[in-house]
Parts: structure tokens; C-alpha cells; sequence
């Protein structure tokens, strides 16, 4: 349990350096709808949009969840009955498309820094076209792994699998209503890049958070992070 706790750790850490970099490099002075830091000593804060505080609330809470069902996995594969899994080629792709997707968006959130609307639309489609290939990839692996034999009762691998994925595939799915909202409007006849700016920053953040997800679950699902808890304890003994 030490090492499942330390594993978790080390996922935590990395999750909240990369939200402390976000922060330190926005530029939240150029958004609307922001909320005033009070000046104290003398020392000049910036605004912080209300909605960004509560995105990073929301994905503490995702964290969370996600660090629990990461836990409940480790205890669960110890048990006599955990036959693991296969884990299909088509996961190799989904999880090229999704970086990429995220990629695309961190493309968009510059685009949309520095005014250059006619870079911003291609950004967003791109990533936001990946996002939903991933996902019918998922679908597809779903149905393969199905096709032969792995289905959702079988045992508990199995389960832990369709859970983990199925949960993470709603968030995507729930990132994407988002996304393809801030899309829409960045085809609009009056719409300018600073209008966009906030949103898009929003949708790249929740990409590469949930990107940072997916690859920690591909992890558990290709083995490899048993083999790193193996090495702590290995090292600790």
C-alpha cells in the first residue's frame, strides 16, 4: 500500500507542477471576466478569471476521483482472481490522437494570444477533430476487445478497464461540448481573437489535464506501472 501511495504521489506532483507552470505563464491581464487579487505590502497582483479559479477546482476534484479509482485498481490486481488484459494496438493511436489534439489547442490558445484569428479556426477544428477520434477509437477498441471474449463481467481486470476508460471518455466528452461551443463561435462574422482568448485557454488546459490522465491510465492498462511499483519495492527492500 506504501507504494501505491507513493506512485499516487508522484502522479500528484507532476499534475499540480504543470498547473503551477499554467499559471505562472498566462496572462490572465488580457481576459475578461476576472476577478481582482487585493494588493498586499505593495505588491501588485494580476487579475485571475473567476472561471479559471473553478476550472482548477474542478480538476483537483477530477484528480481526485481518478487517484482513487488508480488505487482501487493497485489493491484489486493483487487478488487471486485479476487475469489482465490485452492491450489493443488501437490504443497506441487514440493516444497519439489525443496529444495531438491537445497539441492543437495549445496552437489555438497562442493563435488567440496574438490575435491571428485566421490560425485560431484551423487550430480548433484540428483539435477538436482528434478529440473525437479518439473517442470513437476508444468505441472501437471497446468493441474489439468485446469481439474477443474480454467483456465487462469476465473478471475484475476487465471491469477495472471499461470503468477507467468509460470514465475518462465522459470528461473528454464533456471537455468537447466546450470545445465545440468556442469553435462555433470562432466562425462567427463579429467575433475577434480576444473574445475567444479565455475559452480557448480553458479548452487547452482541460486537454492537457486529461491528456496527463489518459497516459497515466494507458500506464496501468500496458503494465508499466506495475513494473515501477516493482522497482520501489525492490529499492526498498
Amino acid at each position: 500500500m506504501n507504494i501505491v501511495l507513493i506512485f499516487l504521489a508522484a502522479i500528484a506532483a507532476i499534475i499540480i507542477w504543470w498547473l503551477a507552470g499554467q499559471r505562472l505563464t498566462s496572462k490572465p491581464w488580457l481576459e475578461t471576466g476576472s476577478v481582482q487579487m487585493p494588493d498586499h505590502l505593495g505588491i501588485e497582483r494580476v487579475p485571475v478569471p473567476a472561471v479559471k479559479i473553478g476550472l482548477f477546482v474542478f480538476l483537483g476534484v477530477v484528480g481526485a476521483v481518478f487517484s482513487l479509482a488508480v488505487s482501487a485498481y493497485f489493491m484489486r490486481a493483487a487478488s487471486a482472481d485479476w487475469w489482465g488484459m490485452p492491450v489493443p494496438r488501437l490504443l497506441w493511436v487514440n493516444t497519439a490522437a489525443l496529444a495531438l489534439s491537445s497539441a492543437a489547442l495549445q496552437w489555438a490558445k497562442r493563435e488567440a494570444q496574438h490575435g491571428r484569428m485566421q490560425n485560431l479556426r484551423p487550430a480548433l477544428v484540428t483539435g477538436l477533430a482528434l478529440a473525437v477520434f479518439f473517442l470513437v477509437g476508444q468505441i472501437q477498441a471497446w468493441r474489439e476487445l468485446t469481439a474477443a471474449g474480454y467483456v465487462l463481467a469476465d473478471n475484475p481486470a476487465n471491469s477495472f478497464f471499461y470503468m477507467l476508460t468509460g470514465l475518462h471518455g465522459l470528461h473528454i466528452l464533456g471537455g468537447l461540448a466546450v470545445l465545440a461551443h468556442t469553435t462555433v463561435k470562432a466562425f462567427a462574422a463579429d467575433v475577434s481573437p480576444e473574445r475567444l482568448r479565455l475559452s480557448v485557454d480553458l479548452s487547452a488546459i482541460y486537454s492537457h489535464f486529461m491528456l496527463a490522465v489518459w497516459l497515466v491510465l494507458f500506464a496501468l492498462f500496458a503494465g508499466w506501472a506495475n513494473d515501477f511499483v516493482d522497482l520501489c519495492r525492490t529499492l526498498i527492500s
